[in-house]
């Protein structure tokens, strides 16, 4: 029998017709069966691993590596890399199964592997976006990713030199370039949207501070034009770096700008607001920040942006003047504090895939050839990795994508997938015992901790979270990707048996890959909801928490209708869904199946449980009242749900999702 790793090396090309994202027809009754092909498929079972810690690596380094990676593990999973100070994936490397042999100089692995791919691609470091077109070409053509200097460096010779041969000011132009040459050779059965660059931080920069809020300000009660000074930066050669973050880091309302006007001397040399052609001159970093509604710059929790501003030569006061709110905190320094390198992860997995890797924002000129590339691919053929401009970015690009019937596979920061998708771990199809549960009048709560689509994020932070000793005091759901099945069986392994009696794992929004059904074509949404059947059977999950699109008057949440929720029961084993509503207000039963807004509470636990009392204030007690809660995964920990349950007392019952949903159900039938 031809194995699936043996397939994929011998019919590389071939795969674009495949239709890796596509399950299979039902066989008639009496014929033989087959199984779908695999939506994220692997390549082999590594028994022997060459390890090395790459962390301190230049990027242009860790593009040459995982380029590398990708073309050495497409015919066998043999290399692994940890590839963060923080050694993420350090913690899964034992979960392989694999002999490992640790190499302290990462860079002679090159020279190992050398005779295993027919040269490099050169990317221009002028042109950013040209790393993406040398990721695919590296795909294409057995090659790595890598610059004129490591080349010669290395004795790698040049497949195809790219320098000179796109603008850095036309994206458009160089990913149209791709589509029209480089998709048709590549497969179709996936898609990647990955950051051409990533921004470092330097060390020992040094920061004075220029203002902060130290109330915690959710709304714009706070906004007025603040003036500061910044002449005590002046002295500076590079000129001078404003940052803005979140003064209180916990809850998710950071600084936000509404505009800046610069002057020297009392002359002013730069206005802009933000999102604006004006901005982009003074804009140094804003990756980690987003545009909001009020054409504002903001950017919440551990995130940032700066702005560097130069003033003539001479000049003795330099001030800005800013719009600014929410919980800001404002500093300023005269040292570049990052810089910029190309973005290594994910890229072993693309490249072993043969996809074609862009990064289109989703909105104006760049979302519609986003619009086209969509549009070549099949229904549920997923896009792995993510969008620019973070919350917009992921509203717009997840919608889009949506309107095509495509699915979306947070995995841009997702490492080693090479290996950790062929890794033979037992996923368990079996559901878990409900516990046992009379109904009775108690504000029934279930606790639900998200961002389990994002399979980057069960690699990384779930794990920390899921190590916390306090884990399992009390009943809480813990949304993970299905996916993982394939492409992650040892993480999703792990989960599963190291779960306690009061952890239950659903899945992610929304399904089978991050998706908003609303928005599916009509005749493509059951094939979207069969293909997530397929994978809550596999890995013994009956509970979905899900998103869908936003009414565009009001930018509010969507309600499921009848036609969603009915491809799901019918093509799914669902017994509930889990609806992102914020305010919680959302208690419905089309086609017989409950669903329910979660309630997002600001804070922690004490917040927390103090919105929740004054949410009930109007309950007479005299019936059941159910609330599904949110739990924030990045500000959070089992700590913290642990504080929040020892705060809830009667009337409040805290119960697995599960028995939640098996309640809710038994009061919607008594009440009609």
């Amino acid at each position: 029998m031809v194995s699936r790793r043996e397939f994929l090396w011998a019919n590389g090309v071939v795969l674009a017709a495949g239709g890796l994202g596509l399950t299979l027809p039902a066989s008639p009754a009496g014929a033989a069966t087959r199984a779908p092909a695999p939506l994220l498929p692997g390549f082999g079972r590594a028994t022997r691993l060459d390890f090395a810690d790459i962390s301190t690596l230049h990027g242009n380094d860790q593009l040459l590596l995982a380029t590398l990676q990708g073309v050495v593990n497409r015919r066998r999973p043999r290399l692994y890399f940890n590839y963060t100070t923080e050694g993420y994936d350090n913690t899964w490397l034992t979960s392989t199964g694999a002999a490992v042999t640790r190499h302290e100089r990462p860079l002679d692995l090159i020279a190992r592997y050398r005779g295993e791919v027919r040269g490099a691609i050169l990317h221009d470091p002028d042109v950013p976006d040209s790393v993406n077109v040398a990721t695919t070409l590296a795909g294409l053509e057995n090659a790595v990713a890598a610059t004129a200097e490591q080349a010669e460096q290395y004795g790698l010779r040049t497949i195809t030199d790219l320098r000179g041969r796109f603008k850095a000011d036309d994206v458009l132009g160089l990913y149209r370039w791709q589509l029209d040459n480089l998709f048709p050779r590549c497969t179709h059965a996936l898609l990647s949207g990955l950051p051409p660059t990533r921004t470092v931080k330097v060390d020992d920069v040094q920061w004075r501070e220029i203002a902060r809020e130290t109330e915690r300000i959710r709304d714009s009660s706070n906004r007025e034009v603040r003036t500061f000074d910044l002449s005590q930066e002046l002295s500076g050669e590079d000129g001078v770096y404003l940052r803005f973050q979140d003064s209180l880091g916990d809850d998710g309302w950071g600084a936000s700008v509404g505009s800046v006007v610069v002057k020297a001397d009392g002359t002013q040399i730069a206005s802009f607001t933000p999102g604006t052609d004006a901005e982009t001159p003074y804009l140094f970093d804003g990756l980690n920040s987003s545009i909001g509604g009020d054409q504002n710059r903001f950017s919440d929790g551990g995130g940032y942006f700066i702005y560097r501003f130069t003033a003539p030569a001479g000049t003795q006061q330099l001030t800005v003047e800013v719009d600014l709110w929410n919980q800001f905190l404002v500093t300023a320094t005269t040292t570049a504090p990052t810089r910029v390198e190309p973005f290594p992860y994910f890229r072993d997995y693309t490249v072993a895939m043969r996809a074609m890797v862009f990064w289109l924002p989703p909105s104006g000129q760049t979302g519609d050839l986003l619009d086209e590339i969509l549009s070549k691919v099949k229904p549920t053929t997923p896009y792995a990795g993510w969008f620019s401009n973070d919350v917009a970015g992921e509203w717009g690009g997840v919608d889009r994508a949506s309107q095509h019937a495509v699915e979306v596979v947070p995995a841009d920061y997702y490492m080693n997938a090479t290996v950790h998708a062929g890794v033979a771990a037992k996923v368990s199809s079996k559901v878990r015992p409900r516990p046992p549960a009379t109904l009775r009048n108690k504000v029934y709560l279930t606790l639900t901790v998200g961002e389990g689509d994002n399979i980057q994020y069960c690699q990384r932070r779930m794990r920390q979270l899921w190590d916390d000793p306090a884990r399992g005091r009390v009943p809480t759901n813990w949304t993970v990707s299905p996916l993982l099945a394939e492409i992650g069986p040892a993480l999703l392994s792990h989960y599963q048996r190291t779960a306690t009696a009061n952890d239950l794992l659903i899945s992610g929004p929304s399904g089978a890959g991050y998706t908003y059904p609303g928005s599916w074509p009509e005749k493509d949404l059951a094939a979207y909801t069969e293909l997530t059947g397929q994978f809550l059977r596999r890995t013994g999950m009956d509970l979905v928490y899900a998103y869908n699109h936003r009414n565009p008057e009001d930018n509010g949440w969507v309600a499921f209708d009848e036609r969603i929720v009915r491809s799901y029961r019918k093509n799914t084993p669902l017994r509930g869904i889990i609806q992102s509503w914020e305010s919680g207000d959302l208690q419905i039963h089309p086609a017989g199946l409950p669903v329910i807004g979660n309630f997002s509470p600001q804070g922690k636990a004490q917040e927390y449980r103090d919105t929740l009392v004054k949410k009930i204030e109007g309950w007479d007690g005299k019936s059941p009242l159910f609330i599904a809660g949110a739990v924030n995964a990045w500000n959070w920990t089992p700590s913290d749900i642990a504080e929040l349950g020892s705060l809830l007392t009667e009337p409040f019952e805290i119960v697995r999702g599960d028995t939640f949903f098996h309640l809710l159900d038994q009061h919607l039938d008594r009440t009609g």
